[in-house]
């Protein structure tokens, strides 16, 4: 069984910046990907960004340009660097993991951008 821990929300205001990180345990070679979704209040959980275990990345049109996806090698810890954040960043961050059909979720970290 895997566990993924988020930390690293909190409030910030517009142009702001934060650094989440997402701590899998144990840590594993094993995942073919991992990536950060969010939900905001009424809204679907969607993804912001994801990461292969080659590397290879992929971001929502939204975020491309401000938000990085990053991570350790093996699979120990998952970062996402956000910069110049909006109220439209406002969510609940959710660390994701896929291996070998099963698919693992972290508990969530509260983002909320508001002066």
């Amino acid at each position: 069984q895997v566990h993924l821990v988020e930390s690293g929300g909190g409030l910030v205001q517009p142009g702001g910046s934060l650094r989440l990180s997402c701590a899998a345990s144990p840590s594993t070679d094993t995942f073919n990907w991992m990536g950060w979704y969010r939900q905001a209040p009424g809204k679907q959980r969607e993804l912001v960004a994801l990461i292969s275990n080659l590397g290879s990345t992929n971001y929502d049109e939204s975020v491309e340009g401000r938000f990085t996806i990053s991570r350790d090698r093996p699979w120990r810890s998952l970062y996402l660097q956000m910069n110049d954040l909006t109220p439209d960043d406002t969510a609940i961050y959710y660390c994701n993991a896929y291996s070998a059909g099963a698919n693992y979720w972290g508990q969530g970290t509260q983002v909320t951008v508001s002066s």
